[in-house]
């Protein structure tokens, strides 16, 4: 397969249904109603970028069911191109479901078993052209947990050359792995293949061994990185290079649902760099980003527009110098 043109944005991964109660505060046993949405980490960033006006597309797989035809349908809605979202008879589209108990805790149930389409990506199914030309490719951990979507993954590194903008979202799921320690060492076979790694504080830890978010990021540096990303939740999050370090404070919102914000983070950050920012404005219109989607119920429909994302950016800027 070959591509018209190369994509700003390449992704691979999860793609699949959400299914979130439409109470807020009550467990599922007590749910009455629930919405039904795009969902999985690949497709919330892709969807994320896409509605920031970059041109992108998904490597994944759905099932030959209902659900698989609506995310199908949902991502190029969305503006994400699904040439590469492949249909699979042997297994079902993924469902997740969750619970709200705003600001903290909100509990997913994935539903993935015997196996999910988008982990039965193959090498062969990979588009060589798409991969080497497009400006940013962004991948996740999760990716690497089963056969044979590990080896496509490391194909696609090899075809990709370790090109300015190859990203990895450390995306640790611990329930996708037989232990941290088979995550940590397909996490640390990856880092040599990328540019940039981003990740919370203990997916960090996952890969580098490291709970500090300093000793985190020099740690990614020394295996090879060039910018290392930890989030640190109410402390900020830190974007470290061999030459500089910044840490930007987080925003402050109502949380609704905080399951999407990570993905709203990666999509914006993945604009930033696009554009080439200062590291600061790369995190700081991210963090919002962050924050937006945390104040909404949804993931994939959830996600901001720039105009939304420069407003509480520069607010929470001109706040910071005011203090």
């Amino acid at each position: 397969m070959s591509t018209t043109g190369a994509f700003d944005v390449l992704t691979i991964g999860r793609s699949g249904v959400d299914i979130y109660p439409l109470q807020v505060g009550v467990g599922l046993e007590n749910v009455e109603s629930f919405g039904k949405f795009l969902g999985g980490s690949a497709a919330n960033v892709a969807v994320a970028a896409a509605r920031l006006g970059n041109r992108t597309a998904l490597i994944s797989g759905v099932g030959d069911d209902p659900f698989g035809r609506f995310v199908r349908a949902e991502l190029e809605r969305l503006g994400v191109n699904n040439r590469y979202v492949h249909t699979h008879d042997q297994y079902p589209t993924p469902v997740t479901f969750c619970e709200i108990f705003p600001p903290d805790d909100f509990p997913l149930y994935f539903y993935r078993k015997p196996g999910a389409p988008d982990l039965q990506i193959t090498a062969g199914e990979l588009d060589a052209d798409a991969l080497r030309s497009a400006r940013l490719y962004w991948s996740t951990v999760t990716g690497l947990s089963e056969e044979p979507s590990r080896s496509a993954h490391f194909t696609a590194w090899k075809i990709r050359g370790r090109a300015p903008l190859t990203v990895l979202d450390l995306d640790y799921r611990p329930m996708f792995w037989e232990t941290p320690a088979a995550a940590t060492e397909q996490v640390q076979r990856a880092l040599q293949h990328v540019t940039v790694a981003v990740g919370n504080r203990e997916e960090c830890e996952i890969a580098t061994g490291e709970i500090n978010a300093h000793k985190a990021a020099d740690a990614l540096l020394d295996i090879g990185v060039e910018l290392a990303i930890v989030k640190q939740g109410p402390r900020g999050v830190l974007g470290k290079t061999k030459h500089s370090s910044v840490t930007v404070a987080p925003n402050s919102v109502d949380v609704v649902n905080g399951l999407g914000a990570g993905d709203s983070f990666g999509g914006s950050l993945i604009h930033g760099l696009l554009h080439g920012w200062p590291l600061e404005k790369v995190l700081r219109y991210a963090n919002a980003a962050g924050a937006i989607v945390a104040s909404r119920l949804e993931c994939s429909t959830a996600m901001p527009t720039a105009v939304e994302v420069a407003a509480l950016a520069e607010q929470t800027a001109v706040e910071a110098v005011n203090v």
